[in-house]
């Protein structure tokens, strides 16, 4: 079996030594020896580290992403937990479309000020009451 050291893993995955620690230290990866004081891991962890990026892309915390692993680090993804990210996902990026359709409009308005344009009276008002709504 082929194992790679921290720096090497460190420098193919983009993750930092000291994330991977951290990683292995919570549970998300698991060293297989030490070469002196360095962690040696097997191949695969390198897939779980893609995985675990993806994860946090997704907007999973590091806890959920822990989860979707077997004890061996398989990946064991929760397709139900998936379809309901992806649909939080589109719920953000059809939100995130409305407003930069505003904001485009607003920078484009003919309006004499910003204040004299009714798309972005809206839009200040949407964001008040997105902002009460946070912070209930």
């Amino acid at each position: 079996m082929k194992l790679l050291d921290i720096g090497v893993l460190s420098k193919r995955s983009g993750v930092p030594p000291s994330t991977l620690r951290y990683y292995e230290e919570i549970g998300l990866i698991q060293s297989a020896a030490r070469n002196g004081l360095r962690r040696q891991f097997e191949i695969r962890v390198a897939t779980q580290l893609a995985l675990i990026s993806l994860g946090k892309m997704a907007g999973f915390s590091l806890t959920e992403i822990k989860d979707m692993f077997a004890n061996d680090g398989t990946p064991q993804l929760p397709r139900p937990e998936l379809h309901l990210r992806a649909d939080t996902l589109d719920e953000q990026i059809r939100g995130l479309t409305r407003l930069r359709d505003a904001l485009r409009h607003v920078a484009d308005c003919p309006a004499e000020t910003h204040m004299d344009c009714p798309k972005f009276r809206r839009l200040m008002e949407f964001a008040s009451r997105s902002v009460a709504t946070q912070k209930r």
